[in-house]
């Protein structure tokens, strides 16, 4: 497999790295409700695509473009159109539910991760795994409950269930992360992995597609700008660090989702989202401690 040599880093700095590019995206995910609500879901991603694109080619220039291997733009078609669907789901549930619901919800990606990577490899799913998703589930199960007891509508039942369905995706996308970090660099990651998103969302343009109003051309700007940012961090991390190690970042989204989601817009945690947060992160951690999956994955695809 031809990928691109890597140097030795410290483990901690590829963690901390990874964190910051976390940081960045739960910012991103704040400025983002806003704008769905504003423009709706495929408008706010067609325009910032157009940013991302922008950035990324910049990026690319300046590192020196070079000809992508065959096996780096299949991974960046692959993963390009798996990132589509995945974000167009979450963020329209995203502008239904509270954020740190959402986020809550979305956790459940690195436990079925696991069961892709079994299924990819063609292995048993260990019993740790099967505990690992009871558990996630009745997390799952919990925030539900709380969601109805809350009585926050049809709207917001849908809004989860769209999430669900985008953590279905993440969960591949996990593996696909992985595998693109080390074929390609994160500046040609960035613009072809964003071009490949615009070109499947432009195909609804001539239908959906408005000038968005000037009020929103700056947040979509800062959207595109910390969507670009945190790719090219965990591009990076995920290059340097294991991919089970660096997950456990994922889980500091939470705290983020929390205090944007009550300042920006008002929301306020539940205890019952708190308490199917914990379990399934619990369930996270327990079922990761079994083996590094994209490394497992690598392997078995290199």
């Amino acid at each position: 497999m031809n990928s691109t040599p890597r140097k030795l880093v410290p483990v901690g700095f590829a963690f901390l790295v990874a964190a910051l590019g976390i940081a960045l995206f739960s910012i991103m995910d704040a400025v983002m409700k806003g704008l769905v609500l504003a423009l709706g879901v495929y408008n706010t991603m067609l325009w910032r695509s157009m940013g991302n694109v922008a950035l990324g080619a910049a990026a690319w220039a300046a590192v020196g473009v070079r000809r992508p291997t065959r096996r780096a733009l299949l991974l960046h078609v692959t993963r390009g159109t798996v990132t589509c669907a995945m974000a167009l789901l979450f963020f329209w549930g995203l502008a239904r539910v509270p954020m740190a619901q959402a986020i809550a919800l979305s956790y459940i990606a690195p436990i079925l991760a696991l069961i892709l990577a079994a299924w990819w490899l063609k292995e048993r799913v260990s019993l740790r795994a099967v505990v690992a998703v009871v558990a996630a589930s009745l997390g799952i199960g919990t925030i539900f409950i709380g969601q109805a007891q809350a009585a926050l509508g049809p709207e917001a039942f849908e809004g989860a269930v769209a999430i669900l369905a985008s953590a279905i995706l993440y969960a591949g996308n996990l593996i696909l992360t992985r595998l693109q970090s080390l074929a390609a660099r994160p500046a040609e990651t960035a613009c072809l992995q964003s071009l490949v998103i615009l070109v499947l969302l432009g195909l609804a343009a001539p239908w959906l597609a408005v000038v968005p109003p000037a009020a929103t051309i700056l947040p979509l700007a800062v959207a595109a700008l910390l969507a670009f940012a945190s790719m090219m961090l965990l591009s990076w991390a995920y290059a340097h660090g294991e991919a089970g190690y660096l997950a456990m970042t994922e889980y500091t989204s939470f705290v983020y989702a929390a205090v944007l989601g009550f300042l920006v817009f008002n929301e306020r945690v539940s205890a019952y989202t708190l308490v199917g947060a914990i379990v399934i992160v619990a369930a996270c951690v327990y079922a990761a401690r079994r083996r590094d999956i994209a490394a497992q994955t690598l392997e078995q695809a290199a």
